[in-house]
């Protein structure tokens, strides 16, 4: 018996940062909600974390990977703390937790803080992305929803970096939730805003992204389909031990010349 395909899905359910952007998704001819990535925000993290690794001794060499496991752990402990705090807030404590990690004794630079929240505008499209989610959305039907960590005014600065052509029939965030990804809570909101307002059932879904973490283990949990952008070097979330996917990727580009290629 064959596998499910893309075409069965209606509706694109789908995360920006680290998928769309590099700073990380549904169809009306199919059946499902597809969750996709747009954005490197892992190099977001990492440049905007310069100025602080600076200040480190010569003879602390931090790693990327060392740099960004660190940001996850404390960026999970500010969210597991505060479930309602704006993104840009979150950003905000995490540098201040990271400053006191890497510089031990050392009093926190609130202004530096302010700075590294304030650098998520400056996170930009993946090349593949923008063209990817017009064809999605024009060629292809596909209802395109987003499901991010972050709140509205921060994913303001990156709505018109990513409408081109076409425009996003939903945005959910994690301020409109009161929690973040993982948590089932996000998913669960989704599927409910997705079912009231396009008739659109769990089945026609497809959960879109790259952090296996973040969303293709809650996508598990709720037996959501799913399709992973494996995005080349990108390090938080990628452990394929904590879930499984439908699809699997190396970009949005990819991703939807494989749905043209079913509709030949």
């Amino acid at each position: 018996m064959s596998g499910p395909k893309l075409s069965d899905f209606k509706c694109l359910v789908f995360d920006v940062y680290g998928t769309l952007i590099v700073s990380a998704r549904h169809m009306l001819t199919g059946l499902g909600i597809i969750n996709f990535i747009v954005q490197d925000w892992e190099s977001g993290i990492w440049n905007g974390l310069q100025p602080l690794f600076s200040n480190v001794s010569e003879g602390d060499k931090i790693t990327r990977a060392d740099a960004l496991t660190q940001f996850g752990i404390c960026e999970a402990k500010v969210q597991d703390a505060h479930p309602s705090m704006l993104y840009s807030d979150v950003l905000r404590e995490t540098h201040l937790l990271l400053s006191a990690h890497y510089r031990p004794g050392v009093e926190p630079d609130s202004e530096a803080a302010k700075a590294f929240s304030a650098n998520l505008k400056n996170w930009t499209p993946f090349p593949d992305t923008v063209q990817a989610l017009e064809r999605l959305s024009k060629d292809y039907g596909y209802k395109l929803v987003v499901l991010s960590n972050v709140d509205h005014k921060s994913f303001a600065n990156t709505k018109p970096l990513l409408e081109k052509g076409f425009q996003f029939d939903k945005i959910i965030t994690a301020e409109d939730v009161g929690s973040y990804k993982p948590s089932l809570a996000n998913f669960e909101y989704a599927l409910k805003a997705v079912k009231e307002e396009f008739g659109i059932e769990k089945e026609q879904v497809l959960a879109t992204a790259q952090s296996l973490y973040h969303d293709h283990a809650p996508a598990n949990k709720l037996g959501l389909s799913s399709a992973w952008i494996a995005r080349k070097g990108a390090f938080v979330g990628a452990d394929e031990s904590v879930a499984t996917y439908t699809f699997k990727f190396d970009t949005m580009g990819d991703m939807a010349d494989a749905v043209g290629r079913e509709r030949v």
